[in-house]
């Protein structure tokens, strides 16, 4: 299982990583794995603020669909349109091209309730 050291986690298994003044959100790979072949990401509207742990999408796979839980709150300010054509970029590289969304987080103070990477591979 890789693990992207810049990120922090959700036990629901998507991760957040700082990239400039904002956060970049995705799956993680072990739950790209475990879901399959990824079909469809349902991708949330650009402007839509979320609170932290609120479910802001859903992907679905050949197995299963599954909520998607922001780990940071904040507003979407983009989203991967890649992932309209080409789902299965979740699959490939979910810590690249595979990313589902970018925030504007409006509590970074919340970055530290995140699990580190250690944390996650011990809860993975």
């Amino acid at each position: 299982m890789n693990i992207d050291k810049q990120a922090r986690y959700l036990p629901s298994h998507e991760w957040v990583r700082p990239e400039g003044g904002l956060y970049v959100c995705g799956i993680s790979d072990h739950a790209q794995e475990a879901l399959g072949d990824v079909v469809y990401v349902d991708l949330p509207e650009v402007g839509t603020i979320f609170a932290k742990g609120a479910v802001f999408g859903v992907v679905e796979s050949v197995k299963a669909a599954s909520d998607l839980y922001l780990p940071l709150s904040g507003e979407i300010v983009e989203v991967n349109a890649l992932l309209n054509q080409g789902p299965e970029q979740v699959n490939k590289d979910p810590y690249g091209k595979g990313w589902i969304v970018k925030i504007r987080a409006s509590k970074a103070g919340e970055w530290e309730s995140l699990l580190d990477p250690a944390a996650y591979g011990e809860l993975s």
